[in-house]
């Protein structure tokens, strides 16, 4: 479910910001001291259930409006929070359990060289996803080994089971980028020939849904490490990124020599953290949060991370969100960019909260809207 507004009233007990996003990327940018990054963390933890946060944060009321024309509302009432659930004009009480099963998010925030691992302890980043990535492979490959399908089937002509064939060996090649590829039983070759179909169709139909089987196990990890190698090194320079069969992450001189993830640059670093976050961590439809993407990043490296962004939202069916200071950043995707600033206020609005006073249950509607001074 994807993240369609946000509505934010009494942030630090000064500010009412109305965003409406866009489908895929959304870019939040303002001057320092507007609430940006905490309104990025706001979201985050609304999505999360993490009431500890929304309780140390001063605000009156945040809304977050979905796709499907739900909102999940956080309000403030005598120092407790109340978690609602809008659908169809009804509200709804729900628990901050509940609140964390409406919408799959991730947040990547600015400190993102160091991660907590499970067991507590705080480690780099890039030695704990690297780690992550090798178990994660390894387990793919040992629970996905080719066998008899079981599931439900469906009537295929001959040349539909034949374009099928296809489709999956085109698959096959794609997701043997990464490592995948499954043992095929001797004396079969797939795709069969139109002869091989029309004579052997019963145990080529069984290994066509077997193949479909593991394609279907395997096709997102697979997909996920051939686009973050492809991105990599689009980037780097003088060295290249490869990830092996059984999933182990490395990095090579375009001398030969290898070289240590730990030596990397710190832009090199927050490119592959910010990427692996993105491909590995954000499931199809979820939501992406970014918190000031451009640390320790060259401005040419800063430009084109827009383009990388938004083909990673149409690739993967993500939607990202990223608050950022650098207009370079933003480069020339400024009709996907919302800004958070005073002049932005609308005076129709604010009248119209005047005369309520602040019991009005509608949100506002476009624009950022900061609470003028005197205004209790």
């Amino acid at each position: 479910m994807m993240i369609t507004s946000v509505y934010i009233s009494r942030l630090f007990d000064r500010f009412d910001y109305s965003l409406e996003l866009c489908k895929g990327l959304t870019f939040i940018h303002s001057p320092n001291g507007y609430g940006k990054s905490t309104l990025m963390h706001l979201i985050y933890s609304a999505l999360k259930g993490d009431t500890k946060y929304m309780e140390e944060i001063p605000f009156e009321r945040l809304d977050i409006g979905f796709d499907d024309d739900s909102v999940l509302i956080i309000e403030k009432e005598e120092g407790r929070l109340l978690i609602q659930m809008q659908k169809n004009e009804l509200e709804t009480e729900i628990s901050p359990q509940e609140a964390s099963d409406v919408c799959d998010v991730i947040y990547v925030p600015p400190e993102r060289l160091a991660v907590r691992r499970r067991d507590g302890h705080i480690a780099p980043a890039l030695d704990t996803y690297a780690q992550e990535l090798y178990e994660r492979v390894r387990y793919s490959k040992e629970h996905s080994e080719l066998v008899p399908y079981t599931g439900a089937r469906r009537e295929m002509s001959d040349g539909e089971l034949e374009f099928w064939s296809k489709d999956l060996k085109a698959k096959l090649d794609f997701i043997k980028d990464a490592g995948f590829e499954p043992d095929i039983p001797a004396g079969y070759r797939f795709p069969p020939s139109r002869y091989e179909l029309l004579n052997y169709r019963k145990d080529y139909e069984d290994l066509a849904y077997s193949i479909s089987e593991y394609v279907d196990k395997n096709y997102i990890l697979a997909e996920s490490i051939v686009i973050f190698k492809d991105i990599v090194n689009d980037i780097f320079i003088g060295k290249t990124l490869d990830v092996s069969e059984n999933g182990k992450m490395t990095v090579v001189l375009d001398g030969g020599s290898a070289l240590q993830l730990n030596r990397l640059s710190s832009g090199e670093k927050q490119i592959i953290i910010m990427l692996y976050n993105l491909l590995f961590h954000a499931e199809p439809g979820s939501v992406a949060i970014i918190d000031e993407p451009e640390i320790s990043l060259h401005i040419t490296w800063q430009q084109r991370l827009g383009s990388i962004f938004s083909d990673i939202c149409r690739v993967r069916g993500v939607q990202i969100i990223a608050a950022t200071h650098s207009p370079q950043v933003i480069h020339d995707l400024w009709d996907d960019a919302r800004e958070l600033k005073p002049e932005n206020a609308r005076p129709d609005i604010l009248l119209r909260r005047l005369q309520r006073g602040h019991d009005d249950p509608h949100p506002l509607q476009g624009g950022v809207h900061p609470r003028g001074r005197g205004h209790r």
